[in-house]
């Protein structure tokens, strides 16, 4: 694909820079609204189709392929649900520590403590350990700054 190439998916943001109306675009390419409607919704288009809306961008288009996207879709999904598990592992891990700590107040030795202080080193090797886990602290990004670091690279 070369760098003049653009993806289907990117039709409306190019008509929207234009500022033309999907009606305006409808007209220019010889193609319907309702056609235009679907494209800039995510539905396939045809050849004829790619073809006139190439010629009015004056650039060549492609179609994505449906099983990338579906599985970048599904790859943001499971990032938001470890979010949300994330999240509520925080929520547990404060309320048992309120628990342990009100526990502790009213104990009359320190067993309470002793046990308050415990949960609370175990609660935040777990969370920190979800979080590396989760937010992928050392991932690419950071990969890519420590090599460009190391060798000066820009």
């Amino acid at each position: 694909m070369d760098s003049n190439t653009i993806n289907l998916r990117d039709i409306k943001k190019m008509r929207l820079e234009r500022h033309w109306s999907q009606e305006q675009l409808a007209e220019m390419s010889g193609l319907s609204i309702r056609t235009i409607q679907r494209i800039e919704n995510g539905e396939n288009a045809g050849l004829e189709s790619l073809k006139s809306l190439a010629s009015v961008f004056e650039t060549n288009i492609t179609d994505s392929d449906k099983k990338e996207e579906i599985e970048q879709i599904r790859k943001e999904e499971e990032y938001v649900q470890n979010v949300k598990g994330f999240y509520g592992f925080i929520a547990l891990a404060i309320l048992s520590l309120v628990g342990f700590f009100i526990l502790a107040l009213f104990d009359s030795d320190s067993e309470g403590w002793f046990l308050f202080f415990y949960m609370l080193i175990f609660y935040a090797l777990a969370l920190g350990a979800a979080f590396l886990n989760i937010f992928d602290f050392f991932g690419e990004n950071w990969k890519r700054k420590m090599i460009n670091k190391k060798y000066k690279k820009n």
